[in-house]
């Protein structure tokens, strides 16, 4: 009888880890990405379920509050949390995975204190790894939170000896681990764990809020790196396949996303980037010089009636101005007109990887719409009108033209390079990045200030009368 409950809980875990491959599977492709999100969901409550019939579990009345707790929680965050702040949502709820790893090994060590003898060597050397990588990824998660919900500073936060002080702190760590291995007792345990989460918080207050992204995504891997480690402590094959298969996706997503913006990691995590100044809205600075033509609602709108192609390219500004339904509202009516419509999805668009396309996907733009980046360049010298919605960075022809600046080498959506250009800002504020952009005083440029929601509901009205 135990056998089989022992081998049907194995098969379990195997069905929960297939899952888990399939869903990420498909969550590389927009149309098969929420079908992925659903497999990967069924294998997760599948292993919940395993695990709560697993031999000799004890404290079921805490396990199943906790399980409520989540619940309700998740429910009432999925609900309430507004979809430009789901950046920060990621990353708390990827801080309470890394918490969760951490709390786990934290939790083993403690009860095989004071001798250590009921963990084999990979077990102990694992409890720690989860300590470590778990405490980094919890620590550093609430500094991105802060940082996107405009708690803490979104700019870098440096300070004279800043890299000795954390290579002192790291070695410090280390050395507080091999003691606590070694069977110091609860100090070292103890002062092991303040010096991880100490040193999550300073690796992560330095980095700009242009790079939270990368910095999302990696911590990410961290925390699926924190969960195998313990997934190795319980001797758990579902919660190492998982952890792994999370490290793995998140390292490789992180090494995506510098190579979208031509930048080492080193750099992002180094480099201090994204501390410049606000440029003023008047059109010049020490670098970049010119006039700005703006243009009215009702002549963009006669403009936009009058093409045969369109590249709508979306940013952070639409998100914020939840402008997507709008825009999208835009992009029918133009077709309808025989307009040919297509949306440029830089990577590094917006503040998470993919958020433009949950964001085009909750107003129903359809997939066949969406191009990336290589995809779609080739196209904008053949494009009547490059509409953009709120990008700055991403669509910055510096990265191309000027050595000096911050962002060059950076691939780019080549928007330049269309008939018109028609960009949808409030200002001329910088991006992230925190540099001027030569496209606003570009001869084919024309700026449409404005809230992009308002602006797109006064332009399908406008486009309906002409």
């Amino acid at each position: 009888m135990i056998e089989a409950r022992t081998t049907l809980i194995a098969l379990g875990y195997l069905a929960t880890a297939v899952a888990f491959i399939v869903g990420l599977k498909r969550l590389s492709s927009p149309a098969t990405a929420r079908s992925g999100n659903l497999i990967a969901m069924a294998g997760m409550a599948l292993g919940v379920l395993i695990t709560l019939f697993l031999p000799g579990l004890q404290n079921m009345g805490l396990i199943v509050l906790a399980l409520a707790v989540g619940v309700i929680a998740a429910t009432w965050g999925a609900r309430v949390v507004r979809m430009t702040d789901m950046p920060q949502m990621v990353a708390i709820l990827n801080g309470l995975g890394g918490g969760a790893a951490m709390l786990v090994s934290i939790a083993e060590v403690a009860r095989a204190h004071p001798f250590l003898a009921p963990m084999t060597r990979t077990e102990a050397v694992s409890s720690a790894l989860g300590i470590l990588i778990g405490g980094l990824s919890f620590a550093g998660s609430l500094v991105a939170f802060g940082k996107l919900q405009g708690f803490v500073n979104e700019k870098p936060v440096t300070w004279p000896l800043q890299k000795v002080v954390n290579g002192a702190l790291f070695a410090g760590a280390l050395v507080l681990g091999a003691l606590m291995l070694r069977d110091s007792g609860g100090v070292a345990l103890a002062g092991f764990v303040i010096a991880v989460l100490l040193l999550g918080v300073l690796l992560v207050l330095p980095i700009g809020g242009a790079d939270m992204p990368v910095v999302i995504s990696l911590l990410n891997s961290f925390t699926g790196l924190a969960a195998a480690a313990t997934g190795f402590v319980l001797s758990n094959h579902a919660l190492i396949i998982s952890g792994t298969l999370v490290g793995a996706s998140g390292s490789i997503l992180t090494q995506l996303m510098c190579k979208a913006m031509n930048r080492p990691l080193s750099n992002v995590l180094f480099g201090a980037f994204g501390g410049g100044g606000v440029a003023p809205v008047n059109g010049a600075t020490a670098s970049v010089a010119g006039t700005v033509r703006d243009i009215s609602v009702e002549d963009s709108a006669v403009l936009l009636a009058n093409i045969q192609s369109l590249a709508i390219v979306p940013g952070y500004g639409m998100a914020v101005a939840q402008a997507q339904h709008a825009v999208r509202d835009l992009a029918d009516l133009l077709a309808k007109r025989g307009v040919a419509v297509k949306y440029a999805i830089h990577p590094v668009a917006g503040r998470m990887p993919g958020h433009m396309n949950v964001l085009l996907a909750e107003a129903n733009v359809p997939y066949t719409q969406l191009f990336d980046l290589e995809q779609i360049n080739p196209d904008f010298e053949h494009t009547d009108v490059a509409l953009v919605i709120g990008a700055n960075d991403v669509v910055n022809p510096a990265a191309r033209t000027d050595p000096s600046s911050p962002i060059y080498g950076m691939p780019i959506l080549d928007v330049d390079k269309a008939r018109h250009i028609i960009i949808i800002k409030r200002s001329l504020n910088p991006g992230f990045a925190g540099i001027d952009n030569p496209l606003y005083y570009d001869a084919k440029t024309l700026m449409l200030f404005g809230d992009a929601k308002s602006v797109a509901q006064q332009l399908v009205e406008a486009v309906k009368q002409t």
